[in-house]
């Protein structure tokens, strides 16, 4: 069975996708379909064949390549992901907590 190496996180976790015929490289924007939905991924590890046994089935399928939108999306998200921190250390400052 052919699998390519996911991480959805820098220091994260691998997971195992079938690309489906998709040519990928490290370092790939994808998007996959997890249990919390479509999201984006980088490649971590080439399409290189495995055993079966090695796979957690029902291998889940690569949706497609991310596209340029799909980085602009993730870029505003970490925008906004600093922001949200900012406004919630503002806030606990406020109400004196530890």
């Amino acid at each position: 069975m052919i699998v390519v190496g996911i991480r959805f996180k820098p220091a994260g976790k691998v997971y195992y996708f079938d690309p489906k015929g998709i040519k990928l490289d490290i370092q790939d924007g994808v998007i996959v379909e997890t249990a919390r939905g479509m999201e984006f991924g980088t490649v971590v590890i080439e399409p290189k064949k495995v055993e079966d046994i090695e796979v957690i089935q029902p291998l889940k399928p690569i949706v497609r390549r991310a596209t340029e939108k799909d980085f602009q999306q993730v870029a505003k998200n970490k925008e906004r992901e600093k922001k949200a921190f900012s406004v919630c250390l503002e806030k606990i400052a406020k109400r004196k907590l530890p």
